[in-house]
């Protein structure tokens, strides 16, 4: 009996995939950010702009239960949507185009990694995580806050147990954009051993606290950045990373389906 490869284990017979080719499930999500700024900022009058950050950005203060609460359009049902619609606005061109190139390298890899279903419900558990941070760090705060950079800050953590493994999209040996989004992940514990983990680390948490760059929260005097919810929703990445992970360890058993001769 001849040798038979199986197609989806043998580069030679799988077909490459550049590693600057978006996956469509990352294109639908960039695409929906865009999608959405363009419409307030293009076809919504200022004062329904405004109703639309009320209702659907994520406000501490909506969960006040003391009696220094104000009344804030959405009722009970925004106290649950805006840990996650908050994350679909954004300020101004800048915040969206800044959010969406930190995106593009690392949702790539990890859209193509996860496939569409965990993809999208991964961006949701992070940017709850953002929006959680943010409100123990900020309660009673009537700033609303806006941006998806706590998803993206997922993405990255979520993309670094994979990235510099060899093959993957960091790494100094990597193919085509599917074989790099495959290679069996680090465990948690020996990623945080691995220097270039701990490098990418120290630069960004120190990019995060010190300058601030991402998610930020709009309020009357002016702009803040909430970093917390940065750190937030890179935490839960890096934690939750296996829950969502469908490629084997290394050393898993793989059974392929039978070859006949």
């Amino acid at each position: 009996m001849s040798p038979v490869r199986h197609p989806t284990l043998d580069p030679r017979l799988s077909p490459r995939e550049p590693i600057l080719t978006l996956p469509g499930a990352l294109s639908a999500y960039v695409g929906l950010l865009i999608a959405i700024h363009a419409v307030r900022t293009l076809l919504l009058p200022v004062e329904w702009d405004y109703w639309v950050l009320e209702v659907f950005s994520f406000i501490p203060k909506r969960y006040d239960t003391s009696l220094l609460a104000i009344p804030i359009a959405g009722g009970y049902g925004a106290k649950v949507w805006t840990f996650l619609t908050y994350s679909l606005l954004h300020a101004n061109l800048t915040h969206i185009i800044f959010n969406i190139l930190w995106l593009l390298p690392f949702g790539s890899a990890v859209a193509r990694r996860f496939g569409a279903i965990r993809f999208f419900l991964f961006m949701g558990v992070t940017a709850a995580a953002g929006a959680a941070a943010h409100l123990l760090t900020h309660e009673h705060a009537l700033a609303p806050m806006i941006g998806a950079s706590a998803s993206v800050s997922g993405a990255m953590a979520a993309a670094i147990r994979f990235a510099f493994v060899r093959g993957g999209f960091l790494s100094f040996r990597r193919g085509d954009a599917d074989a790099a989004a495959t290679v069996p992940a680090q465990p948690l514990w020996r990623a945080l051993r691995d220097p270039r983990v701990l490098g990418f680390l120290a630069v960004w948490f120190g990019i995060n606290i010190i300058f601030g760059v991402g998610s930020i929260g709009v309020g009357t005097e002016g702009v803040s950045v909430a970093w917390q919810a940065h750190i937030g929703g890179f935490f839960a990445g890096l934690l939750l990373f296996s829950l969502f992970d469908p490629v084997p360890r290394r050393g898993a058993r793989v059974t392929l389906p039978p070859v006949s001769d």
